[in-house]
């Protein structure tokens, strides 16, 4: 997995006018915590931490000024509903060699069998354990020639070296769902058979 280094600053102002600061600066505040220690308040690099984001799970080597260093991976992440920029990070001390529980996203390749079914994700990301320096990026998993009924189970996922299952082996974690029959023309004849009753029930008033 990749490392992205990030310099921050620790920060003593707190509350939605500070965040407001903090934000129009082009800057993010955020909270590092973790190992039963002390909440570490910070401010990161709004363009520069965006970019590390894209990246699900990423590890990042955070430069603190007067702190020194440290690594962590996003836990939680605030953005604003309209504009989608970040409005709040928290992140998770980690050390290397260490396990963490994390969720890695599923991706899927390859074509369905013929027969316009449709393929849904009951989980979009697998939860595993994995070592905070070693976690993988993403799953990817073939549903070639997969027809309606079928499905991938967690422990069907090929897990690398090192990373184990963090859920029920035999969750569903993709399935095949059988494309749904129209019947626009049966609601039409229904209409259509309605309307003359309608129209007697009119003429027996009168």
């Amino acid at each position: 997995m990749s490392e992205v280094k990030i310099s921050a600053e620790t920060r003593s102002e707190f509350g939605k006018g500070a965040a407001r600061r903090i934000r129009r600066a082009d800057k993010v505040p955020g909270v590092l915590y973790g190992h039963g220690t002390e909440p570490v308040h910070l401010t990161l690099p709004g363009h520069e931490l965006l970019l590390a984001l894209r990246t699900p799970n990423v590890l990042i080597a955070l430069d603190i000024a007067g702190k020194g260093s440290e690594l962590a991976i996003p836990k939680s992440v605030q953005r604003d509903p309209l504009k989608g920029f970040l409005e709040h990070v928290d992140l998770l001390l980690v050390k290397r060699g260490e396990k963490v529980n994390v969720e890695v996203p599923v991706v899927a390749e390859g074509e369905l069998a013929p027969g316009g079914n449709l393929l849904e994700h009951v989980l979009n990301a697998l939860p595993v354990e994995a070592e905070a320096t070693h976690i993988p990026e993403s799953f990817t998993v073939s549903v070639e020639g997969l027809e309606a009924g079928a499905s991938v189970l967690a422990k069907d996922i090929e897990l690398p070296k090192g990373v184990s299952l963090a859920t029920d082996e035999d969750a569903v974690v993709l399935q095949v769902v059988a494309a749904q029959a129209e019947e626009p023309a049966a609601d039409e004849e229904a209409t259509e058979e309605a309307a003359p009753e309608a129209e007697g029930d009119e003429s027996s008033e009168g």
